[in-house]
């Protein structure tokens, strides 16, 4: 049987949230506006240090780069819930966008932050699944491989 909120099926998948990672400069992890919880883009901080650095497809895997897509993604819904109380209030993931520091030769974006949309939708059930833009760029702050935003709405 699967797990009735978003919290017990994070536990099911074997995930905790972590705390609400520390913006890097000057900017709000999340801001709700009406409906809506806009959140700041998420780099694979783990306790507070970036897992990786470097560009996918020449110092970071794209089997690697997934997985810290979903690091990310575990640390947007944090700014979620830290902005609304409980994941349950979420009512759906409108947007994501995935950023990904790519080598030049590198054209696998979407499969990357499919790390994100697929655990969004284990998380979230059908509310999980979301519009979304994967968008390869030359360089992320701290030179993170990774970086995802997204809009969620609420209840």
């Amino acid at each position: 049987m699967t797990a009735a909120t978003p919290e017990e099926r994070l536990a099911e998948l074997g995930h905790t949230l972590p705390e609400v990672a520390r913006p890097v400069a000057a900017y709000l992890p999340s801001v709700r506006s009406g409906p809506y919880v806009y959140v700041s883009g998420q780099v694979p901080l783990v306790n507070g240090v970036l897992s990786e650095t470097g560009k996918v497809g020449a110092d970071v895997t794209p089997e690697r780069a997934r997985e810290l897509a979903a690091v990310c993604a575990l640390n947007a819904i944090a700014a979620v819930r830290a902005e609304v109380g409980e994941l349950s209030r979420v009512r759906r993931v409108v947007k994501v966008v995935g950023f990904v520091a790519s080598d030049p030769s590198f054209t696998g974006q979407p499969q990357v932050v499919n790390g994100v949309s697929e655990l969004l939708g284990e998380v979230f059930g059908e509310a999980g699944r979301h519009a979304r833009s994967a968008v390869g760029v030359s360089v992320l702050p701290l030179d993170a491989p990774v970086e995802v935003e997204m809009i969620v709405e609420v209840e």
